[in-house]
């Protein structure tokens, strides 16, 4: 699939991709690497598996990454309960025990083991500890895991790996060295406008002129929580909903509806009706 294809059928899905990003994901496809994909939250660093699984009309396996994660809860781990009921029921040996009958699959594992390429979402590696990181080196290089009891575990087809990063911490030069990079950003005005009429194509033009203009404009302001293009569509389902078509045309309710862009009870006192009204006048 060549890259403009690939951006165009991406697009296709609602995902609007910039050269850079659809070059990456077409050489990540390419070359069979994982993509590490990094920058704020907010910016669609998931959906971007999300809409890369349907172009590939495959299966998407996420992996959540959290603080504490271990490879228990990410790769495999035995079904203790089963072989605890196999013991008491026919006192099955130690061989018998730790076959793959009674293995459960978590998301890596289970990425390695389809017989149709899917696509392996690891989202937000870098909350998840540094130690966890050495579990998917074996991975990330060689596709494969290693089980002791039942030895090494190599994929019947590879995974396509997207991971995201949101700069919550450093992420290891061991895991970087594995994969692509690609760093996505808020999206500027007209790649935000094509978002918008391919999401919501209910929205007027006027209106969704003036959302964008908000929205980039309340980026630059000093928020603890940035609007991201998730919230942008929420205000602006909220505001068609309503019925609103001009911005500057109810500020009262305009500013009801903030609770769809603000997350934080600061980010909610620092835009009140004055400044707010001040940001809308200069996209109204």
């Amino acid at each position: 699939m060549r890259e403009t294809e690939l951006r165009e059928r991406l697009a296709a899905t609602g995902y609007v991709a910039d050269e850079t990003l659809s070059m990456a994901l077409h050489l990540a496809l390419t070359l069979g690497r994982p993509l590490l994909l990094e920058g704020p939250a907010g910016v669609g660093k998931t959906e971007i598996a999300k809409a890369l699984a349907e172009v590939l009309a495959t299966r998407l396996i996420r992996l959540q990454c959290y603080e504490g994660l271990d490879a228990g809860h990410a790769i495999y781990e035995w079904n203790y309960q089963r072989q605890l009921l196999a013991i008491r029921a026919d006192g099955a040996d130690e061989a018998a025990l730790f076959s793959e009958t009674y293995l459960l699959k978590r998301p890596l594992l289970e990425a390695i083991s389809q017989e149709v390429r899917s696509v392996l979402l690891i989202d937000e590696i870098d909350r998840a500890d540094e130690e966890f990181e050495a579990y998917l080196l074996e991975i990330l290089s060689d596709f494969q895991i290693t089980i002791p009891e039942l030895g090494t575990i190599r994929a019947r087809t590879r995974p396509v790996v997207v991971l995201t990063a949101n700069g919550t911490r450093d992420l290891s030069d061991a895991l970087r060295r594995r994969c692509l990079y690609a760093y996505v950003d808020y999206p500027d005005r007209d790649t935000e406008l094509a978002i918008l009429a391919r999401r919501a194509p209910e929205v007027e033009t006027r209106l969704a002129r003036q959302i964008i203009g908000v929205v980039q404009a309340l980026r630059r302001e000093d928020l603890e929580k940035s609007p991201g293009i998730a919230e942008m569509l929420d205000w602006a389902a909220a505001l068609s909903g309503l019925g609103i078509n001009d911005l500057s045309g109810n500020p009262a309710q305009v500013q009801a509806t903030l609770v769809c862009l603000l997350k934080t009870a600061a980010d909610r006192d620092a835009l009140p009706p004055e400044v707010m009204a001040r940001i809308v006048g200069k996209v109204a």
